[in-house]
């Protein structure tokens, strides 16, 4: 059976309706959560750029940009004739003054609108700081999207052998602009930086393979860089449903010849609650005949390659980057809901095949993007006590450009500039992971325990899977991935009888996590395949502090003191890290296997990692499931190819989570003392 809770809120809610809509109803009163998000995923075929938690960056504006800059539009030609559209921003005392400038360029395949040479964008660079800063600012429609001629291939494998001096991928057209654009553009100073977000940030990872000479500095921002291990498509084998659903609704392939992007439509989901959408929709199968109305070869992509073949062998851009020459500064967040994954993987290969002089990691408190904008002082509900977002624009980003394109600066940078959650502090590392961060194991053990002791005592819990009432990944209503899920309260979890909670004492002292989290289960399931979802959890004390809400207000002499209103953080199970495994794969992404009914077998893998402390009075929570859903599509726990399963499909199935003895399930942390 699940495992018991213990504290005396989980226990209310335990008595609650086993519904599902029962469930997650009373859940949204209970845990006061803020009224009815509907989550922002990234932009569509009219966006340029991804969205991110809270306001934009306060920007010069277009007036402060058409007074100083001087548009132009170029077609520049590639090695093999196809022509790329760019728009150039260059300083108007280029002209006046003879002043130069370095150059600094976003290639995306999100468009680069506005167009027209007498149409400017409100903003340039990665943040208002460099417009007023001045450079050269280049952005340009990749091969085959929008105003550029070519065919698209959504993120293009490179090619580490050409075939011919015409032969071109996403390396070889960004070395050609750099080379057009050194040569033509005027006022510049032949040096060039290169950013970009997400897809965006993997044309700038490309591009510093075999780089051209003129490129001196890359950032790669929250980058995709493996769609099947980790990034947008797929986590350990199992599919990303509402992201990857919500992102090819608007991101569709060019009918036609170059032209700017159509008017955006929003998908119209027909009903605030994606939980119960997705869960009609029934097989992914479905999804191309009644939404996508066979229009969308990317969707379908996606869910025809189920295994890490080679579709996404191929563009895995990470096996490339060897011998990197650019100076390098890898950008992500914690909570990044749609690429968590890939600078971490890109960073940990760079290190080990010969790496630049300075290739630093950069992470933050942010979900997708959310370093570009807004203040980074809070995601949800959890509060980082300082505008993150805003210090790292000011005191880490633009710092890096400026010391490679205008040699202002000492140069110095940390091989990791990693903000702290929990401390709520940034730190400098000569190493990733921390050398001082040693490797600890936690057990799984008897009544719900997390002991930091390997119990003597084999045993097991058990737990009843039904992918037709599939555990929910949030406990309010969203039809798009709630962008600060990553930190969401788990406390509507832990009160299903289908979700496994352990959880340590209260901690007596800091226990500070740096890196990746190991996985080790033992497990068994009386299907042929199942999901076991593992989510690492810190719990608040009942007394924590809501630093979201505002002050009391001042009490009157005399007057009665107001009663103590209750906070949100008493008890909160803030994610830590949560990843899903799809069982078939515990062998081999690329060959799946089924498990033998009832017989136990291993899943090991990694969390991506964390920089983290758990606090003394609080505790460290694992809960352990086997759906998370629409975050990822179901399992019907029968081994099959998912996308092709009928309703008739998914079936129960009871799984078992073995603890204690030689054999019993755990997870190791590096833990800095």
């Amino acid at each position: 059976m699940a495992a018991s809770l213990g504290d005396p809120f989980t226990s209310r809610l335990l008595t609650l309706e086993s519904t599902q809509s029962a469930m997650r109803n009373s859940v949204i009163l209970l845990l006061l959560t803020p009224c009815l998000v509907l989550a922002q995923g990234r932009g569509g075929a009219g966006s340029s750029a991804p969205a991110a938690a809270g306001p934009a960056a306060p920007g010069p504006g277009r007036e402060f940009v058409r007074e100083n800059y001087t548009k132009f539009e170029y077609r520049i030609p590639m090695r093999d004739g196809v022509k790329l559209f760019t728009s150039v921003y260059v300083p108007k005392d280029v002209f006046t003054d003879a002043k130069t400038y370095p150059i600094m360029m976003q290639r995306t395949g999100y468009n680069v609108a506005p167009y027209g040479i007498d149409q400017y964008r409100a903003t340039l660079g990665p943040s208002e700081l460099f417009a007023r800063e001045k450079f050269i600012f280049v952005y340009q429609d990749i091969r085959g999207r929008f105003m550029s001629e070519g065919d698209y291939v959504v993120i293009r494998p490179h090619k580490p052998v050409k075939n011919g001096p015409k032969d071109s991928d996403e390396s070889t057209d960004t070395y050609d602009t750099v080379e057009w654009l050194v040569k033509n553009v005027p006022g510049n100073t032949g040096k060039v930086g290169m950013y970009g977000i997400s897809q965006p940030g993997f044309y700038a990872t490309a591009g510093m393979i075999d780089a051209h000479p003129a490129l001196v500095a890359v950032a790669p921002q929250a980058p995709v860089t493996d769609y099947y291990m980790g990034d947008d498509s797929y986590h350990n084998g199992a599919f990303m449903l509402a992201h990857r659903f919500n992102f090819y609704q608007g991101f569709r392939l060019r009918e036609g010849d170059p032209a700017p992007p159509p008017a955006p439509a929003p998908f119209q989901f027909g009903t605030p609650d994606g939980y119960d959408f997705y869960l009609e929709l029934g097989s992914l199968a479905n999804a191309d005949e009644k939404y996508f109305k066979h229009k969308q070869p990317l969707w379908n992509l996606n869910i025809d390659h189920t295994t890490y073949d080679e579709v996404w062998q191929s563009r895995a851009i990470w096996k490339h980057l060897k011998n990197i020459k650019p100076a390098v500064m890898l950008v992500g967040g914690w909570y990044d809901t749609e690429d968590p994954q890939g600078l971490l993987r890109q960073h940990e290969f760079m290190e080990s095949h010969n790496p630049p002089a300075v290739d630093m990691l950069v992470m933050g408190p942010w979900n997708h993007g959310g370093f570009a904008r807004g203040d980074g002082d809070r995601l949800g509900n959890v509060n980082f006590g300082s505008k993150t977002a805003a210090y790292y624009r000011e005191k880490i980003e633009l710092p890096f450009f400026l010391y490679y394109l205008k040699g202002r600066g000492d140069g110095k940078f940390p091989k990791a500039y990693v903000f702290q959650t929990g401390m709520n502090q940034w730190r400098r590392f000569d190493t990733w992971p921390p050398a001082a961060a040693k490797p600890v194991s936690i057990y799984l053990d008897a009544k719900g325990k997390l002991s930091w002791q390997q119990p003597e005592q084999a045993a097991f819990d058990e737990y009843l899977s039904d992918p037709n009432k599939p555990v929910p990944y949030i406990g309010v209503l969203a039809t798009r991935v709630l962008n600060s899920y990553m930190t969401e309260d788990q406390r509507f979890a832990a009160a299903r009888p289908d979700v496994l909670v352990y959880k340590s004492a209260v901690l007596e002292r800091d226990v500070h996590v740096w890196g990746p989290i190991a996985v080790d289960l033992k497990v068994s399931t009386t299907g042929t395949d199942s999901d076991f979802d593992v989510k690492v959890i810190d719990v608040y004390p009942g007394d924590a502090t809501d630093y979201n809400s505002q002050a009391p207000a001042a009490v009157a002499p005399g007057a009665p003191a107001a009663a103590p209103v209750p906070s949100i953080m008493g008890g909160y199970q803030q994610l830590v890290r949560g990843e899903p495994f799809r069982g078939k794969f515990r062998k081999s992404f690329e060959k799946p296997v089924p498990f033998e009914p009832g017989k136990p077998d291993r899943i090991a893998f990694n969390l991506p990692d964390v920089g983290h402390t758990f606090r003394a009075g609080h505790r460290i929570m694992v809960q352990i499931q086997s759906s998370w859903f629409p975050l990822t599509d179901r399992n019907p726990q029968k081994f099959m190819e998912i996308p092709k399963a009928l309703s008739t499909d998914f079936v129960k199935a009871t799984q078992r989570v073995y603890f204690g003895g030689a054999e019993g399930s755990k997870i190791t942390v590096r833990v800095e003392e």
